[in-house]
């Protein structure tokens, strides 16, 4: 693979500079607002969050990219923002584990409450949605 085609978030940075960064070099890459992924691969975490879009997450709306801080975690993140992941053509969810399966539901069949459950913010505008679940992830699902 051509290095020009590898962009690598700078964690060596400060965290809010290392974003805008990055948003600057998928800008001059993409060339459009916003840049449109041909596949974005996610996970689910047992809090409900994706990316590094965990409950409480305050976000800058009109970014691609941003640094969150999580305190259950004492670090800070990169993330792409709900309104980049959306943008992409298909974006893939891989869940397993039996201690994923509530969490899972709720994503799925619960009130829409993206706050405390962001992966519900992932909804592609013009975009396809695939979840890839194993048997323990999906016991709480109905058939």
């Amino acid at each position: 693979m051509p290095l020009a085609n590898i962009h690598r978030v700078k964690g060596d940075l400060q965290p809010e500079i290392a974003a805008k960064k990055y948003e600057q070099d998928l800008l001059n890459w993409f060339g459009v607002d916003p840049p449109r992924f041909d596949l974005i691969l996610l996970g689910l975490g047992d809090d409900g969050h994706t990316a590094s879009l965990f409950p409480g997450t305050k976000l800058e709306e009109d970014a691609w990219v941003n640094a969150v801080h999580v305190p259950e975690l004492e670090s800070w993140r990169i993330t792409f923002t709900p309104r980049l992941i959306n943008a992409a053509s298909r974006i893939l969810f891989l869940v397993v584990g039996a201690e994923i399966a509530g969490v899972l539901n709720k994503v799925l069949n619960g009130p829409y409450q993206p706050e405390t459950c962001p992966a519900q913010l992932v909804q592609p505008e013009n975009g396809e949605l695939f979840w890839l679940i194993d048997r323990d992830a999906a016991a709480e699902l109905d058939s």
